[in-house]
């Protein structure tokens, strides 16, 4: 009897055991939603025979608080650098081994040193995509609805009640992220964008709520196919996202023009990074699937595809010209010098 319990319990560990090998040969990603290729995926798949689950969020605060939580389950996942540095802090992602990185040679090395301002020595990220948070509009409602054009800063766009509240109408969309607004109402009300001031929030959390009611959405990616439908005519969201209404209004030919605004008073930048999270139960296979992304013609059909620019310098060769010369994917060294990284909130402002 006893030897047949020890056969039981035996062949129970054994399913048990052939159960988690079969779950850990799953690459895991959490990544953002509408940010990569269709085709990358079934590709690296085919490829490496690694079978990867992929899971979607729309904002930082929806990934931090799986992350800070332990265990996630995730071997991958896509924060920006502002939240990224609060959790690099907290000791949940494993240094970043650049020996099993075939191609991190050809990330920029731009991109490298300015990330180092929220990952010194860049030891824990790899850069996925950078770009920029602004305004996009439907060209034709907005100019019309403001007398016939845009006012010189315009950021007054949003920020000035006078300007939003004509526009609340034809439907107004704000990020649905405190840590990618604030900054940005900081920096417009020439205050430091990562302000420790308890008092400079005071005055952005003013500003904001003479807006609010004209402000009609909150969201971190349904914008993009309302305001491509001509549903929304002024949205503060990322740029690329932006770019992706503008292509979809002109494949649907349906008259909308959208025209994402990177305005001379600066922007706010973000670089999104692939980290492995401590936890992680596939961490040859999650090095895998980054050097894959980083490989130079898959980066450019990712940014082909989502209209942000790459992590990968030599990507730049098989991207879209019409998306190189366009500042609110790529900006330049003029408007970079005019905007801002964000960095992150002090919790006791941010609470």
């Amino acid at each position: 009897m006893k030897r047949k319990a020890v056969i039981l319990v035996a062949t129970a560990l054994a399913t048990v055991a052939s159960a988690s090998h079969a779950a850990s040969s799953v690459l895991n990603v959490y990544n953002w939603s509408d940010y990569i290729a269709e085709d990358t995926i079934p590709n690296f798949q085919k490829q490496t025979g690694i079978k990867v689950r992929y899971d979607v969020y729309d904002s930082n605060e929806i990934l931090q608080a799986k992350m800070l939580t332990g265990k996630s389950g995730y071997d991958i996942v896509v924060p920006t650098n502002q939240f990224l540095a609060k959790q690099i802090q907290a000791g949940i992602y494993q240094p970043i081994d650049k020996s099993k990185l075939s191609n991190y040679k050809e990330l920029d090395p731009e991109l490298l040193k300015l990330m180092t301002k929220f990952d010194p020595d860049n030891k824990y990220a790899v850069p996925y995509f950078w770009g920029v948070n602004t305004i996009g509009i439907n060209t034709d409602k907005v100019t019309k609805a403001l007398g016939g054009k845009l006012p010189e800063k315009q950021w007054d766009i949003l920020f000035k009640k006078e300007n939003v509240s004509k526009l609340k109408s034809c439907g107004v969309s704000v990020l649905d992220s405190p840590g990618e607004v604030f900054p940005m109402v900081l920096k417009y009300l020439g205050k430091d964008p990562a302000s420790k001031n308890e008092a400079d929030y005071k005055e952005a959390a003013a500003l904001l709520k003479t807006i609010r009611p004209y402000i009609t959405r909150f969201s971190s990616s349904g914008y993009i196919n309302e305001l491509a439908g001509g549903n929304l005519c002024l949205v503060y969201g990322y740029g690329g996202d932006l770019n992706i209404a503008r292509v979809r209004a002109e494949e649907a030919k349906n008259k909308v023009k959208i025209t994402p605004l990177v305005p001379k008073e600066g922007v706010a930048i973000w670089v999104d990074s692939m980290v492995i999270p401590k936890d992680a139960k596939n961490v040859d296979s999650a090095y895998k699937f980054i050097d894959y992304n980083m490989s130079a013609k898959v980066a450019a059909a990712n940014a082909n595809t989502v209209n942000y620019a790459p992590g990968s310098l030599a990507a730049r060769k098989f991207i879209k010209k019409e998306n190189l010369s366009n500042p609110s994917i790529f900006p330049t060294p003029q408007d970079i010098q005019h905007s801002f990284v964000m960095l992150p909130m002090d919790p006791k402002c941010s609470a």
